[in-house]
């Protein structure tokens, strides 16, 4: 009877047990908006971290600096949620990052040839920090600024909204510029950005989203084998210093042509001039637009089932393999090595302002820049 009544109270703890963790993981799963402390960056600023969301269980983790999305967790095939971008642990791997992971990117994201153009015939010097062109809005762009954050109500899935406002001068660019981004973590699964600005003096803008994507799971090694679809019949081919000639250049019969699902190592490392250049993929796409919310391109992980597929109004898509990942140590003690994740910054074409014949990045008093992209995530 003893044993009986052991046996029984042993059934129950375990039962009781169950029913905690279940518990525990519905209230974690819990469709929403929560907010926490981040930490500061190195200048004392603190930093807030806003986890969203959605009724699938999604989740997507964004940090007032940089509006830096920190983790993006999506499941698989068979419902296992992984992290899906890299990253870091914390606001010291943040301070240093290098690589601009996870970040928005602005005033000009890519790049401007020897960080000069010309507006109304007036010539503007920005900051020279890739070599002897200007990358990403330079020294201190949108990923190193603190936005100021906000829920927002949306009937698709939670949303955060950010605004920067940038002063007339900063960097160099002209114009005082109001800017906001709003990520909605949808019920679909999808990482929704809208992104919009306004500016009191004619200036320059070209914002873009720079996540590194690893559809294996963060930290899962590297992502040769993804097979990655671009939806462009030309790229816009570049000199040594990864300014674009001007050229729109058809993709056929080059390893540029990911008009068909491929492996994204089959060519990575074939003798091209170009691939030499970006010592592998770090181009801009010239997409074939059909809409103003258009397919750009897809990825497949076949461990996973992971599909992601792209989205956007945007006229460009840089593909970027990571190749200058340094290895400095990411999410869980790993390293971010070369090539362990993917980017798809959708955009206008680098150096557009030097280019007359590219789609324009002039944004005049009066009227309002705009861009969607969608990052959705689906399995098979």
């Amino acid at each position: 009877m003893a044993n009986i009544l052991r046996l029984k109270q042993s059934l129950w703890g375990l039962i009781s047990l169950l029913i905690v963790l279940t518990t525990s993981n519905l209230i974690a799963a819990k469709p929403g908006i929560s907010k926490d402390s981040f930490g500061k960056a190195a200048d004392g600023s603190p930093v807030d971290i806003y986890t969203l969301t959605n009724t699938r269980g999604a989740e997507a983790r964004i940090i007032t600096y940089g509006g830096i999305v920190v983790s993006l967790k999506v499941p698989d095939r068979t419902g296992k949620f992984d992290d899906v971008v890299l990253g870091f642990d914390s606001m010291a791997g943040y301070d240093k990052n290098a690589g601009y992971l996870g970040a928005l990117i602005g005033r000009y994201g890519n790049r401007i040839a020897k960080g000069k153009f010309k507006l109304n015939g007036v010539e503007y010097s920005l900051a020279v920090n890739n070599g002897e062109n200007h990358l990403h809005g330079g020294v201190k762009g949108f990923d190193k600024v603190i936005w100021q954050a906000a829920p927002v109500s949306s009937k698709n899935g939670p949303a955060l909204k950010l605004t920067y406002f940038s002063k007339d001068g900063e960097e160099g660019y002209p114009g005082n510029l109001r800017v906001t981004v709003i990520y909605t973590l949808t019920n679909n699964n999808e990482l929704q950005i809208d992104y919009s600005a306004t500016t009191d003096k004619t200036t320059i803008v070209n914002l873009t989203q720079h996540s590194y994507f690893n559809l294996a799971g963060s930290g899962s090694g590297d992502i040769l084998q993804h097979q990655v679809m671009i939806n462009a019949d030309r790229f816009t081919p570049t000199d040594a210093g990864a300014i674009p000639t001007g050229e729109l250049r058809n993709v056929s019969g080059t390893p540029m042509d990911f008009r068909k699902p491929t492996a994204i190592g089959a060519r990575i490392d074939h003798d091209d001039e170009q691939l030499r250049f970006g010592s592998g993929y770090d181009h801009n796409w010239v997409l074939n637009k059909r809409a103003a919310l258009s397919l750009a391109a897809t990825a497949y992980e076949s461990t996973s089932g992971r599909l992601l597929t792209v989205l956007t109004t945007e006229p460009g898509l840089q593909f970027y393999t990571g190749n200058y990942l340094d290895g400095a140590t990411g999410k869980g003690g790993k390293p971010n090595l070369k090539r362990t994740g993917f980017c798809f910054e959708a955009q206008h074409y680098p150096d557009s302002p030097n280019k007359p014949a590219f789609p324009s990045v002039v944004l005049k008093p009066g009227t309002v820049y705009k861009q969607t992209t969608i990052y959705r995530f689906t399995t098979k």
